[in-house]
């Protein structure tokens, strides 16, 4: 794995300099050589599902079979001193044909006006969003055998596509040692005696190494979407509505903690980074909030990797009595530290609205955020902050208000019982709409609330979607 990091370059057809291409060539030609043919195939379908991770099967075998045949006609005993830079520079050429049989991107248009090394670097770069709402759905053991029975080097290829492209933002030592470890446990147990016995065995020892595979790609797929800002104010949510009774200086160590975990751990290509920083972050949380919370204790009796899953699965807590929260002061909202007092104070409406799921908790603080930092850059703040504080606490309270009807019928009622509430609310709220309207309304809202009324909302997925609810509301 020494070589990964310039492996990926050339896979991606980028060069890091000019001037080192020749050293490159030998270090990616040593590492072709090191791993053998089928090793390096394999890692060019994991790096290749990754960076396209919503790229087709026939598109990054594709991608994936130029590039082989580059390193293993180049790497060759004999081969011309500038077979690697002509086939690179094909490869790039032909990744801009509209006609092209490789993975799509949006960004490859603006890639192609450019030429040469400019023009690799900008398709390296490319990169498309991790998936919002994974489809990879481990089969079972007879699907499993019959289909490595039929084409062992085809059912690995797919499976290594799949699982790489549905867990793309796990860190890249985590998902080698992850599909390796599968493939192992089919090649194994699909030529076994007792192949019920053998999965059962295998799969079981694989269990850790398939929840970190899981929570990691979670964790790392948020903190790519949000950046380090909005994953630690995410975490402050997060445990205000698990963890209630905890106070915001309580949480506000453990976030501080977890925030360069992410951000050191996701993008690790060589070390078990993520398994061991998990393994502290998970200790801090017990330590901390195991007397705020029995369900936080009872999550901690478990190994570490056992005990974050078990954290991350827990439903927000029920309501618990606190006194009215302090609302910051004009001053304090426009000092130094006013995104610290924003954070607090929502923190502390997160405490008291632990239903309010997430995503909706995002939405009223990038609202409250854009008036605060308007008003703070007026040429009079406190007078600014005066007129506007009042109108939007109405509004943010009937937001909260609304968001929680909502979230509390779809939990309450069945799915037809809550269209029903839906369809009688909007004839009561707009007036007279044609039926082809309220059916309209009722569908967006009833969507609204099936995608991101549930704990772990995809975050841009539902940004958009609350976005154009808080239009009805």
């Amino acid at each position: 794995m020494k070589g990964v990091l310039v492996l990926l370059l050339v896979l991606s057809t980028g060069h890091a300099d000019p001037r080192g291409k020749a050293y490159e060539k030998e270090k990616v030609c040593k590492e072709f050589n090191a791993m053998g043919k089928d090793a390096f195939n394999s890692l060019a379908i994991i790096l290749n599902s990754r960076k396209y991770s919503n790229a087709t099967f026939e598109e990054i075998s594709n991608i994936v079979r130029e590039i082989v045949s580059l390193a293993e006609t180049c790497c060759a005993k004999g081969a011309a001193p500038d077979c690697y830079d002509k086939r690179a520079s094909a490869l790039s050429a032909r990744s801009c044909d509209p006609t092209s049989p490789f993975p799509k991107h949006p960004g490859t248009a603006a890639c192609c006006v450019h030429q040469g090394l400019e023009q690799k670097l900008c398709l390296a770069a490319l990169q498309q969003p991790p998936k919002e709402f994974p489809t990879y759905v481990e089969p079972s053991n007879e699907e499993v055998c019959a289909e490595f029975k039929k084409n062992p080097q085809m059912f690995s290829a797919k499976f290594l596509y799949e699982y790489s492209s549905n867990y793309a933002q796990t860190p890249l030592l985590v998902i080698t040692n992850s599909t390796e470890s599968f493939l192992k446990m089919a090649a194994t147990c699909c030529t076994s005696k007792k192949p019920i016995t053998c999965f059962a065995k295998q799969k079981l020892q694989r269990k850790a190494l398939q929840i970190l595979t899981v929570m990691s790609n979670r964790m790392c797929s948020r903190h790519s979407t949000y950046g380090d800002a909005k994953i630690r104010f995410s975490a402050l949510v997060t445990f205000a509505q698990k963890v209630p009774s905890a106070e915001f200086k309580d949480v506000l160590p453990i976030v501080d903690e977890c925030v360069p975990m992410l951000a050191k751990c996701c993008t690790s290509f060589t070390d078990n980074c993520m398994e061991s920083e998990i393994s502290t972050h998970v200790q801090t949380v017990c330590t901390k909030l195991s007397s705020k919370s029995a369900k936080v204790a009872e999550c901690c009796k478990r190994t570490s990797i056992e005990a974050l899953l078990c954290l991350h699965s827990m439903p927000s807590a029920g309501p618990i009595k606190l006194p009215q929260a302090q609302r910051p002061t004009n001053a304090e909202l426009c000092n130094q530290n006013r995104n610290h007092e924003l954070d607090k104070y929502t923190f502390e409406i997160a405490r008291r609205n632990t239903k309010l799921p997430e995503a909706f908790v995002h939405k009223l603080h990038g609202a409250v955020q854009s008036v605060i930092d308007g008003c703070c850059a007026a040429e009079r703040p406190n007078l600014c902050l005066a007129n506007k504080r009042p109108q939007l606490r109405d509004q943010m309270f009937k937001f909260i208000a609304e968001a929680n009807e909502l979230c509390g019928d779809y939990n309450k009622y069945a799915y037809t019982e809550f269209k029903k509430r839906l369809t009688n609310m909007f004839n009561k709220k707009v007036p007279k709409p044609s039926q082809d309207r309220l059916t309209e309304m009722v569908e967006e809202r009833a969507n609204l609330a099936s995608t991101c009324c549930s704990v772990n909302a995809p975050p841009v997925f539902c940004n958009e979607k609350i976005k154009t609810g808080m239009e009805q509301m």
